[in-house]
């Protein structure tokens, strides 16, 4: 079997980053009390850092727009298919 890798979300990620920035504890103590490699909390460390800049420019990432854009086509479909719908009970005799 091969070894299984662990899969941490967001929020997660963030608070261990945010633990290593603020440097109130070594990353082997940090490591040793969330269950995360130490190059793993480097990374996420590093990650934080590069990303804090975007968070003050004001412009929306490539992904927040592709999000939007997604969203606004998913209500467009939904008003469609509403549309459609009523048609249909108005000409299919129930």
């Amino acid at each position: 079997m091969g070894a299984m890798r662990k899969q941490f979300g967001k929020e997660f990620k963030a608070k261990v980053a945010l633990e290593a920035v603020r440097g109130l504890k070594t990353t082997a103590e940090i490591s040793s009390e969330y269950g995360v490699h130490p190059t793993q909390i480097t990374q996420w460390k590093k990650e934080l850092c590069e990303g804090l800049p975007g968070l003050f420019s004001g412009k929306k990432s490539g992904d927040e727009k592709d999000k939007e854009r997604l969203i606004d086509d998913l209500y467009r479909q939904i008003g469609q298919l509403q549309v459609e719908n009523g048609w249909l009970k108005k000409k299919l005799p129930f």
